[in-house]
C-alpha cells in the first residue's frame, strides 16, 4: 500500500508537557483519514508539524517518502493544502479577491483557476459579497477553497465542521467526498464529531496521550463494533446479578446507562436471560439490538467520557 503520510516515534515537548509520543501512523494514498481524539490529544499538534509550523523533538515523519529531516520535504509540502484551526480569510474581502490574494502568495501568476475553485466549492455566485458576511459554513468552504489553490494532492482539515449548522454540515461533507473522489485528494480530517466522520472516512487512526492507539479501515471497524443488546428493566442492579450470576455476561460485557438501562455487548439467549431476570425478581421492559457506535469504539479503546 502507498502512503502519502508515515511518521515514526514522533514526539513534541512543550516544557514539562509531552503532547505527542513517539507517534506513528500512515495515511494511505486516495484515502479519507478520520483523525480522532480528545482535545488536547495531540491532534493539531501533529497537523502543525506536517505543516511545518512546528517542528518535532524527536522522531521523523515522511510525506510523499520525503524524510522531514531532509531539504526535500519543501517540495513535498508544496502538494499539501490545509486548513489548520481556523481559515485563513480576510473578512473584508470577497471571496474571489481572496483566492486572487492566495495565487499572489504562491506565485500563480494567471487567475484563470479562480472561477473553477470557486464553482467547486459552492461560492461562484457570492460575487461581490464580502467573506465577513459568509455564514461559518460558507466561511470554511472558502478557507477550503484557499488550500486548493496551489493544486494539493492532501488536504488536511482540522475541525471543518465544527460549529456549522446541519446545512453546513452536509455541504462540507458533500465538498470532502467530491474532492476525494472526483479529484484523488487524500483527505486528512481531525474532527471530535464522530457521527459525522463516520459517513466520510475510509480509514481512522485513533489517538490518545499523542500516542496512536489505533489505526484501522472503516471495514475493520464495522467489524470492530461489538453489536449491542439494550436492555430496559426494573432494576438494573438485579439484572447486572442476574448476567453475572447466570455467566450471561462478565462485568467487561455490559455497561449500566442509567437506573433502567443497560448496555450488552454479549449475545445472550433470550430465553435464559429471561428466566435469570425472573430468579433475581427483575423485569424485563424491553430488548433493542444496534451496533456499537464509533463514539463508542473510542470510548471502549480510551477510556472515560468524550470531550472531542
Amino acid at each position: 500500500m502507498e502512503y502519502v503520510l508515515k511518521t515514526n516515534g514522533l514526539c513534541k515537548q512543550y516544557k514539562n508537557f509531552k503532547a505527542l509520543n513517539r507517534l506513528t501512523m500512515n495515511v494511505p494514498k486516495g484515502s479519507i483519514y478520520g483523525f480522532v481524539g480528545r482535545n488536547g490529544a495531540g491532534k493539531t499538534t501533529l497537523i502543525r508539524l506536517i505543516c511545518g509550523l512546528q517542528f518535532a523533538t524527536e522522531g521523523s515523519f515522511e510525506l510523499y517518502g520525503a524524510n522531514s529531516t531532509s531539504g526535500k520535504i519543501n517540495d513535498s509540502r508544496r502538494k499539501v493544502g490545509a486548513v489548520v484551526e481556523t481559515p485563513s480569510i480576510f473578512p473584508d474581502m470577497t471571496a474571489e479577491d481572496n483566492l486572487k490574494h492566495q495565487f499572489r502568495i504562491i506565485g500563480v501568476p494567471s487567475f484563470e483557476k479562480v472561477k473553477d475553485l470557486l464553482e467547486l466549492v459552492g461560492l461562484a455566485d457570492t460575487g461581490k459579497k464580502k467573506a465577513k458576511d459568509f455564514s461559518l459554513g460558507m466561511r470554511q468552504r472558502l478557507g477550503i477553497a484557499i488550500a486548493l489553490c496551489g493544486d494539493p494532492d492532501f488536504l488536511i482539515l482540522d475541525e471543518p465542521i465544527n460549529g456549522l449548522d446541519p446545512q453546513g454540515i452536509i455541504e462540507v461533507r458533500e465538498l470532502i467526498l467530491k474532492l476525494n473522489r472526483e479529484k484523488n485528494i487524500t483527505v486528512l480530517i481531525s474532527s471530535h464529531i464522530l457521527d459525522e466522520l463516520s459517513k466520510l472516512a475510509t480509514h481512522y487512526g485513533f489517538i490518545d496521550k499523542g500516542t496512536i492507539v489505533k489505526e484501522l479501515s472503516a471495514e475493520e471497524l464495522n467489524d470492530a463494533c461489538r453489536k449491542c443488546v439494550t436492555l430496559t428493566v426494573s432494576d438494573t442492579q438485579k439484572a447486572v446479578n442476574a448476567l453475572e450470576d447466570s455467566g450471561i455476561a462478565s462485568k467487561a460485557e455490559y455497561k449500566i446507562l442509567d437506573g433502567n438501562r443497560i448496555d450488552v455487548y454479549a449475545q445472550p439467549n433470550i430465553t435464559q436471560l429471561v428466566h435469570a431476570l425472573d430468579k433475581q425478581g427483575c423485569e424485563l421492559v424491553t430488548v433493542k439490538e444496534h451496533d456499537e457506535t464509533l463514539e463508542g469504539f473510542f470510548i471502549s479503546l480510551v477510556g472515560g467520557d468524550s470531550h472531542d
